[in-house]
């Protein structure tokens, strides 16, 4: 579905960019760090990108009861307790209603050498995102929306190029992209096409410079960490071809999931799943140490995702992908391919390596009694 705004007035002049390319790279990885977060509320991870920006040099930085009050938290208690639930050290003044002077947050994680530092940022770098946070939160567009509306926009903003287009990131919480239609009725977005948008004309100098498909043929070439992944499309042809030399086992999954009529997902996604290769690089140490305190607070996960697994394909016919998985439980989106793998390593879950949807319960899952029902049963 495409939501549109009302036409935008004429394009007016904006300041220069507020972020240099490779600070627009450091933003994204800001976002990405407080996305990570086992954290529940879009409050306590917009309040983490805030605090976090302030005390990425050293672990340590400050920030005023007006900030906090700035961000038009819905529950600046939990947002705060949440936080120090994951180790930050976060004052009872940030909780004043009238206290301006300013004091300090220690955020643990942060406080590491520049090998393992999640968030490595210059002096002046760091300065530099931190002033584009809070111009991002204060521009016009943005005033008076909720807190998911104003972190969506951070995103937008970061993943946004130097001609205004983006497309959805995979880590945007689910809470930001079910506030999107309101930055378009607030004229922060002036185009929403599914994962596709166009930030408004006044906004330029928020971008985070990330090059897009959508730009000029003129763009500057993207090169460095910050370069837009494009999957080759598969024609109709080539995913032909390729389901004729696969495996039989493989095939039959890959049409198993292209005819589930309950998944209905485009040819052209589950051709591209099949036939990429998947990353299987080691997870950054944000993530490392943001899945470990989410399992510790989420004992039993593994019993939890077998059972999923298995009453997913009674219904299904084949197994679901790690995000179905996941999102069917309501785990964070950033964790899923770590969640996914120590659960196939425990054994709680088993798979035919590097084929997509064929997660099924594995002998841990056996031991407990979760087994699959034979294909002539379920018949």
């Amino acid at each position: 579905m495409t939501i549109m705004s009302k036409p935008a007035a004429p394009s007016a002049l904006v300041a220069s960019f507020l972020l240099t390319i490779p600070q627009g790279h450091a933003a994204r990885r800001l976002l990405s760090y407080a996305a990570a977060l086992p954290l529940s509320s879009p409050d306590a991870q917009l309040l983490a990108v805030v605090i976090a920006i302030r005390a990425a040099r050293g672990g340590t930085g400050r920030i005023t009861a007006a900030a906090v009050r700035a961000l038009r938290l819905d529950s600046a208690d939990r947002a705060v307790a949440d936080l120090r639930a994951l180790g930050w050290q976060l004052p009872d003044l940030l909780l004043d209603p009238i206290a301006d002077a300013p004091v300090l947050a220690t955020v643990p994680a942060l406080a590491v050498g520049p090998d393992n530092h999640p968030l490595p940022l210059g002096k002046d770098p760091r300065s530099r995102v931190s002033g584009w946070t809070t111009r991002t939160l204060t521009a016009p567009p943005l005033m008076g929306n909720s807190p998911a509306a104003q972190l969506a926009a951070l995103f937008l903003a970061a993943h946004a190029s130097a001609h205004l287009n983006g497309t959805l990131p995979d880590d945007l919480p689910q809470a930001c992209r079910d506030r999107l239609p309101d930055l378009v009725t607030s004229g922060f977005l002036a185009h929403l096409d599914g994962d596709r948008y166009r930030l408004d004309s006044s906004l330029q100098n928020l971008v985070g410079r990330l090059p897009h498909r959508a730009d000029p043929n003129d763009s500057p070439p993207r090169k460095g960490p910050w370069k837009v992944p494009r999957s080759a499309r598969t024609t109709k042809a080539e995913w032909a071809q390729w389901k004729q030399e696969a495996r039989p086992t493989v095939r039959q999954n890959a049409e198993a999931v292209e005819r589930c009529i309950m998944c209905r997902l485009p040819r052209v996604q589950v051709a591209a799943a099949f036939t990429s290769t998947r990353y299987t690089g080691k997870a950054p140490r944000h993530v490392r140490d943001a899945y470990q305190a989410w399992q510790e607070r989420n004992r039993g996960h593994g019993l939890q995702a077998a059972q999923a697994t298995a009453m997913f394909r009674a219904r299904h016919r084949h197994g679901p992908s790690y995000g179905q998985l996941c999102s069917s439980l309501g785990w964070p989106r950033m964790l899923r391919g770590i969640i996914v793998h120590q659960l196939l390593a425990d054994r709680w879950l088993a798979e035919i390596p590097a084929v997509p949807w064929t997660l099924r319960p594995g002998d841990t899952a056996a031991a407990h009694g979760i087994l699959l029902q034979p294909r002539a049963a379920r018949e």
